[in-house]
């Protein structure tokens, strides 16, 4: 799932060459404006801590459900408990590379 410019976007990816930019700008808006943490639980999973608001739930599982229809081996989990907001991403162990990627962006972005 790597491009030269943003490489957690896989060669599997079936979103037109045009439209990912604008994908890859509304994760980078997640990851700025939502993510509170990063963790790497394990070589296929990440979770990231969100800002504990509807607004925020609502554009981050807009964005997930769009991104499965084009990378369909990512698994994403919202989950609201406890006054916290968690996005739980999975991947299979082949597109690790491209889960590592992207928690360095919502690193980068969130920093």
């Amino acid at each position: 799932m790597s491009t030269e410019t943003e490489p957690w976007v896989p060669q599997a990816c079936t979103l037109p060459t045009e439209e990912r930019p604008l994908r890859v700008a509304e994760f980078d808006e997640l990851f700025t404006e939502a993510v509170r943490s990063v963790e790497r639980t394990d070589g296929t999973s990440v979770s990231l801590e969100l800002v504990p608001t509807a607004e925020v739930a609502t554009q981050a599982a807009d964005l997930v459900v769009r991104e499965t229809g084009c990378c369909s081996f990512f698994t994403f989990s919202l989950i609201a408990t406890g006054g916290s907001l968690h996005l739980e991403i999975k991947v299979p162990e082949q597109h690790a590379d491209v889960l590592e990627a992207l928690a360095a962006r919502a690193e980068e972005m969130s920093s």
